[in-house]
């Protein structure tokens, strides 16, 4: 499982997105990769930047990627954007 920080704006996105990249490319071929955002409370749209090309990456290894606890107003964020369907979310 991978944990989402508190804070995931334009100027901590690649450290995050590179996190999330080296979490799918462990994972092995069909697996689950979880995301923990339950801590995330500081965000802009490079949140939901960072998870689809996380998602994009995965779905390239044939693995799936699970985001976990997402905040209401990224979700929210999301679902303006029409991309909320493109994330799978538990």
């Amino acid at each position: 499982m991978v944990t989402l920080p508190a804070k995931l704006t334009h100027r901590q996105a690649n450290a995050c997105l590179h996190s999330l990249e080296q979490a799918v490319e462990s994972a092995p071929v069909g697996a689950t990769v979880v995301v923990n955002a339950q801590a995330l409370v500081a965000f802009d749209t490079a949140a939901l930047a960072v998870l689809l090309a996380a998602r994009r990456l995965a779905l390239g290894q044939e693995k799936i990627l699970l985001v976990q606890g997402l905040p209401a107003a990224l979700r929210g964020m999301a679902g303006l954007y029409g991309v909320d369907a493109l994330l799978l979310l538990a």
